[in-house]
């Protein structure tokens, strides 16, 4: 049983692009280049209208695929501990270079964002970070391959291996500073590497939709180990097409005191109804009241 109890994470899977909705989610796009080239793996309508309009469909999509302001070494002094992150390669890039990507790519490239990261945890030790990196778009077997070896190299001893049980206690009588999980198959045979890990995502816009979706899932009972549930929205095309002047962060803001009572509401620990890390997306507004709640969860977990 993972006893890392609740954390709080700056992600949440998100829609991809306006009007595609998918299970993935990303830490970094508070970066987002509004001149990059929507991704290819994205519908064929917005990848035509990319090549048409460019002007149009990528502040488009950049408007509704932001889902945080703060930068990675600012989430992290603001107290999230779970980065979620989705890695892709510039197809017609013939260098190895990784970005993040959400519908389209990120300024910051892996190199940077995760070294950044990894001079934090140097100037931080006693701290520990969860980092999914949760989907991969156009990243070759032999691009893997030297990712993973990026990630190990970087990261070195403070990486928390998959056979631990990673209570606090232990990661820091061993040095642990990293518990990093990799979604995809070339990462099974390194111990260092954790699997991916189960996330409650709604796929909803309406927030009483989406707590009614985790409640039910409580009852349904927690997974073993580590595992995120999700209190982002998603917009589909229709909200979209009806909220023309609005975007991810005004349709957040307007449920955020809903989703805060429910996160108020929770408790970390190993019960059946028990929740392990939180997601959410624009992390530190409003008085970082994200971040200071679920820390509080943590410091009294019977409230």
């Amino acid at each position: 049983m993972c006893r890392l109890d609740v954390s709080a994470s700056s992600s949440a899977p998100r829609c991809s692009s306006v009007g595609s909705g998918d299970t993935r989610h990303d830490t970094m796009t508070y970066c987002l280049d509004q001149h990059s080239a929507v991704l290819p793996s994205q519908p064929r309508i917005l990848t035509a209208l990319d090549h048409i309009i460019p002007c149009v469909i990528r502040p488009c999509i950049k408007k509704w695929a932001t889902t945080q302001e703060l930068s990675i070494s600012s989430q992290l002094d603001s107290g999230i501990r779970f980065l979620d992150l989705r890695i892709a390669h510039k197809k017609e890039d013939s260098s190895w270079v990784f970005y993040f990507a959400h519908g389209i790519y990120s300024l910051l490239t892996v190199k940077e964002a995760l070294t950044d990261v990894a001079h934090w945890l140097e100037h931080h030790t006693n701290e520990v970070v969860i980092i999914s990196l949760s989907a991969f778009n156009d990243v070759s077997p032999v691009q893997h391959y030297n990712l993973i070896d990026f990630l190990i190299q970087l990261f070195g001893k403070k990486l928390c291996p998959k056979s631990e049980t990673p209570s606090l206690n232990a990661c820091w009588t061993h040095g642990y500073q990293v518990i990093l999980s990799y979604a995809d198959p070339s990462g099974a045979k390194h111990e260092e590497l954790w699997p991916a890990w189960d996330y409650w995502w709604a796929n909803e816009s309406d927030p009483n939709l989406v707590i009614s979706y985790l409640e039910h899932n409580k009852e349904t009972g927690r997974p073993a180990g580590f595992f995120m549930a999700g209190i982002n929205l998603t917009e589909d095309t229709r909200y979209v097409l009806s909220h023309l002047t609005q975007s991810m962060k005004s349709m957040t803001l307007q449920s955020y005191n809903m989703l805060m009572d429910w996160v108020k509401k929770q408790h970390p620990g190993s019960r059946k109804t028990s929740v392990n890390i939180i997601c959410a997306d624009f992390v530190g507004i409003l008085r970082n009241e994200f971040c200071e709640i679920v820390i509080g969860l943590n410091i009294d977990p019977k409230r």
